[in-house]
């Protein structure tokens, strides 16, 4: 990502949640999975973010499992791919965050089920 993007992240004017684009990107989000896990990353919990102003900006908070994750490097440039390519994205930007860290609580209901967390 440029360093412009990050800046404007900044100051962005996020539009609502429930917005056609928004729908979109949290769609394509759950099209990528974590290899190591048989789990999309969004019903797994690693998105802690997605925030869209009105010129079709995404910017994405999200975690890792764990620090030492062997897609650290990868998942986040996949992440940025994928969501550019959403008809009506203009650009994406994904920042990894610790706090708070991940934990299976954050999984959504079919994901906990998907890999028998009850």
């Amino acid at each position: 990502m440029s360093e412009q993007l990050e800046a404007d992240t900044e100051t962005m004017t996020v539009v609502a949640d429930d917005t056609p684009l928004k729908i979109a990107v949290i769609s394509a989000l759950r099209e990528i999975f974590d290899p190591e896990i048989p789990v999309n990353v969004y019903d797994l919990g690693l998105i802690y973010g997605v925030e869209i102003d009105e010129n079709g900006r995404v910017a994405i908070s999200m975690t890792l499992t764990s620090p030492a994750c062997p897609v650290a490097g990868s998942l986040p440039g996949e992440i940025e791919s994928r969501v550019v390519a959403v008809d009506g994205v203009s650009s994406a930007w994904v920042e990894i965050v610790w706090d708070p860290p991940w934990g299976p609580e954050l999984m959504s209901e079919e994901a906990r089920l998907t890999l028998g967390f009850f």
